[in-house]
């Protein structure tokens, strides 16, 4: 199509072309980009899925299981540990992780001498490579480490990293760690929404702090606590770094997570059929969650 041709139209089917050409331009320019995104975003996940069909080593050899990995998954007593170990960090991680941001959000929030400093050292766990941080807990956590030092007058001294018991508290503390400064940074933003002549209004009509964040603030971060909901949730059920610097899933598999199984059948027994049928089952419980999650956020909106 000439331009002259083009002139001869009216304005606006002119306009049309000339927006049609330039999207087009604009695909051929982005498809490239495009289609490498889809391939490393997308192209692990699907192998992962159709891996979870088949039995495959390191020589190359590959053969045809169909449902066999998920059976042997079913009857696994390992596999169901691991997601009890993974439920119950999840549970108790996400609600602390959640309370403590909205605790340090509203706390550093107003403009005063510091908050700048204190909003930095609350964010800085986030930044903070788990592997050394887990390094140092191992150290804090032992029998003569502080924490179990400051921990003995309440009859829970000891290696908590060493009881079946207490090694899930213990992991969840440096799981909440290593998590609520992302979530207060995003409450702080979420913050800036509320209306200051509200709260003040409520404050000259004698409302105390908890009623003034119940029926004020927290309206208004509703949104924003789902969201990190979601989030969090997503975060705990794939925990393994920690885990693994700590525990390696000790003592007795007690903290044994889904993410550890899979790392252990696919990179220390070399299963990588049955490690993506366990990837398989953590996506499904993950899209599960989320859905449910989405569905308590259409409803409250």
């Amino acid at each position: 199509m000439t331009t002259a041709t083009i002139a001869k139209r009216p304005p606006g089917r002119v306009a049309r072309v000339l927006a049609r050409r330039e999207g087009r331009v604009a695909f051929l320019f982005v498809l490239p980009a495009f289609l490498l995104f889809i391939a490393f975003r997308f192209g692990p996940s699907i192998a992962g899925v159709a891996l979870s069909f088949f039995d495959y080593d390191i020589s190359g050899e590959v053969a045809w299981r169909g449902l066999d990995h998920f059976q042997r998954l079913v009857a696994d007593p390992l596999f169901w540990r691991a997601m009890g170990t993974t439920l119950i960090y999840t549970v108790f991680a996400v609600p602390i992780s959640l309370a403590l941001s909205t605790i340090m959000a509203l706390g550093v929030r107003r403009a005063f001498r510091g908050a700048r400093f204190f909003r930095s050292i609350f964010f800085l766990p986030v930044i903070t490579s788990l592997v050394l941080a887990g390094s140092i807990f191992v150290w804090i956590f032992s029998s003569n480490g502080p924490w179990s030092q400051l921990m003995a007058p309440l009859g829970l001294g000891g290696s908590w990293l060493g009881s079946t018991v207490l090694v899930i508290p213990a992991i969840v503390v440096v799981g909440v760690w290593s998590r609520f400064g992302y979530g207060m940074m995003i409450v702080i933003a979420a913050l800036q929404d509320v209306p200051r002549e509200l709260e003040e209004a409520a404050l000259v009509d004698g409302a105390n702090a908890w009623n003034r964040f119940r029926y004020i603030v927290f309206p208004y971060l509703r949104p924003t606590f789902f969201f990190l909901a979601v989030i969090e949730t997503t975060a705990a059920f794939q925990v393994f770094d920690v885990i693994y610097v700590m525990t390696q899933g000790g003592p007795a598999n007690a903290s044994y997570s889904l993410v550890y199984l899979l790392y252990d059948q696919g990179f220390r027994y070399f299963d990588y059929g049955y490690a993506a049928a366990v990837g398989v089952a953590l996506f499904i419980m993950t899209l599960a969650v989320a859905l449910i999650q989405r569905l308590v956020i259409g409803k409250q909106k």
